[in-house]
């Protein structure tokens, strides 16, 4: 089992900035990929951005492409991501996930275990 904590959300303006952190615990060794997720209100869980346990390969949503970065601290279990030039449509509650396979991909169902989310709410 692996155990996931986000924190950081909050309330921003149009235009400003959230990190997000994710920390694991339980089984890492058995983490291969690590990602983050959004779910708005009334819409279905999209993908946000992932990245490999080395950080050699990194994918991005284009709706956050150039705003938002994901990171994992070295040697540390914690995943990041920050999140920049807000935008109302990010408002949604923010999941962290991992999957044990290699394989970085966005789709939800692939991912093993997940966080209890952490709401972003951007205000225009």
């Amino acid at each position: 089992q692996v155990q996931l904590v986000e924190s950081g959300g909050g309330l921003v303006q149009a235009g400003g900035s959230l990190r997000l952190s994710c920390t694991a615990s339980g089984r890492t060794l058995s983490i291969y990929v690590m990602g983050w997720f959004r779910q708005g209100p009334g819409k279905e869980r999209e993908f946000v951005a992932a990245m490999n346990w080395s950080g050699t390969i990194r994918n991005y949503a284009d709706s956050v492409k150039g705003r938002f970065t994901i990171s994992r601290e070295n040697g540390k279990n914690t995943l990041s991501l920050q999140m920049n030039s807000l935008k109302p449509e990010d408002t949604a509650v923010y999941y962290c996930a991992v999957r044990r396979s290699p394989v970085v991909i966005g789709t939800p169902s692939s991912y093993d275990y997940w966080g209890q989310g952490t709401q972003v709410t951007v205000s225009s």
